[in-house]
């Protein structure tokens, strides 16, 4: 069945595989050959984090389709061998090898993501549009920059964004306000803050699926007030027939599951959406109590 968020926008995380969830939502006992599965009986895509580290062997890609509803979604990143050690330049035979080890998930790629250093700026934009052209336009592409320039709203964000909306390339948006307003006192909260950018947020839809990217602070309803500008956003966009990917993240990724739920039912205050299929473990223990 399709999952209930995939008729309006689709709700993910940053990843589906987390040891940290074994027990609240995975159910215990749950080997990790299982997590996708049980991942996408709750969620409709996923932020494909892996595939930027490592490329996968053609074996896991086949499990991982197998382990997915054909409605479910990933959002694959390029690998940062092409991203950020080639700046995209020279990458033609990385990128046909990369696509046809991932082609056995070619009906469930949301989009390929292109997620770019912030020492890639305007100087590299050619670098960016050569690097695009060799993408058929039915492929979905999303591009994240992090550089200054691209967010000063003067000429190179001008360029950018026009260029994206000519080619139907969405424009990933980082939100990551909630976490940057946590106090500095764990490490957890220290290492997230040292890695993750800390960018303006500029809520622009450049093709049918933006993404964003919400990073949270580490209490859970602290994120309701950064959440709060989403709410009307979120609802103008699938207004005018888009289908937005929402992603959460949080510093350790601990409770992004629960983050998630807590976000969603302030979508369903905006937006006529099912209730979210219940997490494993907790559909697990109905069961047993049954018995």
């Amino acid at each position: 069945m399709p999952s209930p968020t995939s008729r309006l926008l689709r709700l993910g995380l940053t990843m589906w595989s987390h040891s940290g969830w074994q027990s609240e939502f995975y159910g215990k006992g749950t080997q990790s050959s299982e997590r996708l599965a049980k991942y996408a009986s709750v969620f409709s895509t996923v932020e494909g984090n892996t595939t930027f580290y490592a490329s996968p062997s053609a074996h896991t890609v086949l499990n991982w389709h197998d382990a997915t509803p054909d409605e479910f979604r990933f959002t694959f990143k390029l690998p940062k061998q092409i991203t950020h050690q080639n700046a995209l330049r020279h990458s033609q035979q990385d990128v046909a090898d990369f696509l046809q080890l991932m082609s056995p998930l070619a009906e469930k790629i949301g989009m390929w993501t292109i997620q770019l250093p912030a020492n890639f700026g305007p100087d590299d934009f050619v670098a960016l549009v050569q690097f695009c052209q060799q993408f058929p336009r039915d492929i979905p592409l999303g591009v994240e920059v992090r550089h200054p320039a691209f967010f000063a709203k003067q000429d190179a964000e001008k360029q950018l964004n026009q260029w994206l909306l000519e080619q139907g390339i969405n424009r990933i948006i980082m939100d990551s306000r909630p976490v940057f307003a946590a106090k500095a006192d764990n490490e957890v909260i220290i290492d997230a803050q040292k890695k993750k950018p800390r960018v303006p947020v500029h809520a622009i839809a450049t093709a049918h699926s933006p993404m964003i990217r919400f990073i949270g602070h580490p209490e859970l309803d602290a994120n309701l007030e950064f959440f709060a500008p989403w709410l009307s956003k979120l609802p103008a966009w699938i207004a005018q027939g888009k289908q937005p990917y929402l992603m959460i993240h949080t510093p350790d990724n601990v409770l992004a599951p629960q983050l998630a739920v807590k976000l969603y039912q302030q979508l369903q205050t905006q937006l006529d959406l099912t209730t979210l299929p219940s997490f494993p473990a907790a559909v697990d223990q109905q069961q047993l109590s049954m018995f």
